[in-house]
């Protein structure tokens, strides 16, 4: 599978833009600002119904426009290939289209079209809060397994309500538990099953990251990822029945898979508090990395990779170990952002292997 044409209107800085690629390298260069980066959220988009930057969509309207929309066709094998379009109007939902027909519902459109983004922003996995770690592995589950992205919709939708009944009762002065377990026995079977799909893959997924970790970093460090739920400890029904003094202190829900983290570790340190800036980027680009090869493996096919200022912060060492990685075969289409244009024609003109460059900004 790969992206074969790009066509933007009024997408953040672009009036119009019209690409076709190569359905193996295509290399972005140019200084910061010209919108290197804004092409690869394009193609975000065209994945994931969404910007892997911006969370509001208006605000990825050109200046002084109305609408933006982005269209691309996907070439799967040698079957017809597949339009996707996104037509987002001020002040107007979002619309979404494969093939010219609408989604009714945005989540039915995730794993078609599978994709991988390596970012600076990524970085956020390790630094920042819990919040940002179970969003990513959500996002990665939800490509190839539907039931749990509906069933974490519902969770979510039940959490809500069950917050707000906590703090009613807590207005009223008053507590009705046959009320309350209403919503408990849905957040136990559905948290249940979360916490086990997420248990599962992450049993997979650990040792396929630290064979990328120790790829890229020649082998010199060893890293683990360890799964903090408070399922680990005790039975849903046990922690709910426990926490049920404190949820009404707190007025929201204390315990459940809302509360679950991942520890990152670096030769059994933190690598928040003891990484370097290179150790950091390589943990989170193995991280990816992973990501790619456990859903290639589960789609049967290779989802698109995305490198945004992939060279920032690593030495010359690990710059070659990683694109000498992804010029293999395992890997299918690559997208690559640099600001050094003689930087990436150089390493992929001595490499045998079809590619394309793109300078910008763009010239009509």
């Amino acid at each position: 599978m790969f992206l074969h044409k790009l066509l933007l209107s009024n997408f953040k800085n672009y009036e119009q833009c019209d690409l076709v690629f190569s359905d193996k390298i295509n290399c972005f260069a140019g200084n910061n600002g010209v919108g290197k980066t804004n092409l690869l959220d394009a193609i975000h988009y065209l994945s994931f119904c969404k910007s892997y930057f911006n969370p509001s969509d208006s605000q990825n309207i050109r200046h002084g426009q109305e609408y933006f929309v982005i269209n691309g066709s996907f070439q799967r094998n040698s079957d017809s290939p597949d339009l996707v379009q996104c037509i987002q109007k001020k002040n107007q939902r979002k619309r979404f289209l494969l093939n010219k027909k609408e989604y009714d519902r945005l989540a039915d459109h995730i794993g078609h079209f599978p994709l991988v983004m390596i970012s600076p922003y990524d970085r956020d996995l390790i630094n920042e809060g819990s919040e940002v770690r179970r969003r990513y592995i959500d996002s990665v589950i939800s490509q190839f397994d539907k039931f749990y992205l509906d069933d974490l919709i519902q969770y979510n939708k039940v959490l809500i309500h069950r917050n707000a009944l906590l703090k009613s009762f807590a207005e009223k002065n008053f507590f009705d538990s046959s009320q309350l377990e209403i919503w408990d026995g849905q957040l136990i079977r559905l948290g249940i099953l979360l916490y086990e799909k997420r248990s599962s893959f992450l049993e997979a997924f650990i040792p396929i990251f630290q064979h990328y970790y120790t790829y890229i970093s020649g082998g010199i460090e060893k890293v683990d990822v360890k799964y903090d739920s408070q399922l680990c400890n005790a039975p849903m029904e046990t922690l709910f029945r426990d926490s049920l003094s404190r949820d009404r202190s707190a007025q929201f829900s204390t315990v459940g898979i809302h509360k679950d983290d991942l520890e990152f570790k670096l030769d059994g340190f933190q690598v928040k508090k003891f990484g370097s800036q290179g150790q950091q980027k390589s943990f989170v680009v193995a991280i990816k990395l992973a990501q790619f090869d456990y859903t290639r493996n589960i789609k049967g096919y290779k989802p698109i990779l995305l490198l945004d200022d992939v060279f920032d912060k690593l030495d010359d060492m690990r710059v070659q170990q990683l694109i000498s990685l992804v010029s293999k075969n395992n890997f299918g289409q690559v997208f690559i952002t640099d600001t050094s244009g003689d930087r990436i024609r150089k390493i992929f003109d001595s490499m045998e292997i079809d590619h394309k460059f793109f300078s910008l900004p763009i010239q009509d």
